[in-house]
């Protein structure tokens, strides 16, 4: 689908009697195209919804990128559909990250910590007081429905928690969605349960109960070590013959010596077939086996929205779902439309990290000082001045 197509994503319903008093209200044609599933009503338009650069993501990713812009005199937009820096929060609570602080930093903004490596409130802390060092304007909790138009004149149409939708107008996009909102699924019975998660947070609630840990990677082994030690009985089952190479090199050997010494139960070269309310059944070598199971965390890794970068007219490489793109620019297929942070990797999600991701604003600011001038505080920007 390309760009001359409405992106359509549904949204709530409201009321006809409540469309009906909005009618007399000026609504964008993009507006106009959303579908019936959507609320009608339009936030307030102004200066601060014409933009010459619109960010999609406000992970460190979307922030380096809406700073850089910034920077060269753009005015710029970040929208996401959670919080700032949405996937660190949803982090495992007691998580520390496995590279040093400098090498989070963005904005030239130090990262100070009296620990050798961060840990996730730090993070959270700091990226705040990045975003408000720069003033950064972020719109938290807008879900992206609708994009149109095409390079210079791209039209984005968003919708908050309460149903109401917000007109963007922008000379260019950017991508920077991250992956960690899309598990990888096991597509087996009973994976829809209520016991069944993707995401690890604490141990606490599952004290004394039974829980099944999917994966072979650094989540699994952090999750189960944390499980056991908070009064769990934990079952660690990974379809490869051994746990992974890439495990932080302090959790290597603690998993492994739990293992070892009977405190972890591990089943190698071992599959998950089934889900029940109390139970699961593992496909291993030696046949199949039944267990008593309360919780299971399928921890099987993410995945980039590609559904959405292809609504866009975005290329995606056949083998690994990488967006074609510039290397030095990152500006996609698509005219106007630039790529940024994991998503650049496609499926090699282990390849662009906050680490790497975070120089993408200036190689995209870069390019944007070539094609674009920046607008006026009334105006709106013009490549052709």
């Amino acid at each position: 689908m390309g760009l001359g197509t409405l992106l359509q994503y549904a949204g709530a319903r409201v009321p006809s009697s409540g469309r009906d008093s909005l009618a007399n209200k000026q609504i964008s044609e993009a507006a106009k195209e959303i579908p019936d599933t959507l609320p009608r009503a339009q936030a307030e338009s102004g200066p601060d919804m014409r933009v010459d650069l619109l960010v999609i993501g406000a992970g460190p990713t979307g922030l380096a990128c809406g700073i850089e812009a910034q920077k060269a005199g753009f005015r710029v937009v970040i929208i996401d559909k959670g919080c700032v820096v949405n996937s660190i929060y949803h982090y495992p609570a007691n998580m520390t990250f496995f590279t040093t602080p400098e090498l989070l930093e963005i904005g030239d903004i130090p990262f100070s910590t009296a620990n050798q490596k961060p840990n996730r409130q730090e993070a959270l802390e700091y990226y705040r007081k990045v975003a408000e060092h720069y003033g950064l304007p972020i719109r938290q909790y807008q879900k992206v429905e609708t994009v149109s138009g095409a390079d210079g004149e791209f039209q984005v149409t968003t919708s908050d928690r309460l149903g109401r939708i917000y007109d963007y107008q922008s000379c260019k996009l950017i991508v920077a969605t991250g992956y960690y909102d899309l598990p990888n699924y096991l597509g087996i019975p009973g994976e829809d349960l209520s016991k069944v998660f993707h995401y690890y947070r604490e141990p606490h609630p599952y004290f004394d109960t039974d829980v099944l840990v999917i994966g072979g990677k650094n989540s699994a082994a952090i999750a189960s070590l944390d499980f056991w030690r908070h009064g769990a009985r934990v079952t660690l089952v990974h379809r490869g013959p051994k746990l992974h190479n890439h495990i932080k090199y302090w959790i290597l050997p603690d998993i492994e010596n739990r293992i070892k010494n009977g405190e972890i139960t591990a089943h190698f070269n071992t599959r998950v077939q089934e889900i029940a309310a109390d139970y699961v059944i593992l496909s291993t070598p030696a046949g199949l086996v039944e267990l008593k199971n309360d919780f299971v965390f399928a921890l099987t890794g993410y995945h980039p929205d590609y559904d959405f970068l292809r609504a866009m007219g975005i290329e995606l490489s056949s083998e690994q779902c990488r967006p074609v793109c510039d290397p030095v620019t990152l500006e996609s297929n698509v005219p106007g439309i630039y790529v940024a942070g994991v998503i650049v990797a496609g499926s090699r999600t282990n390849e662009i990290f906050i680490e790497n991701g975070r120089f993408h604003g200036q190689q995209i600011a870069t390019h944007l000082r070539q094609k674009l001038q920046p607008s006026s505080n009334t105006g709106y920007a013009d490549e052709n001045t």
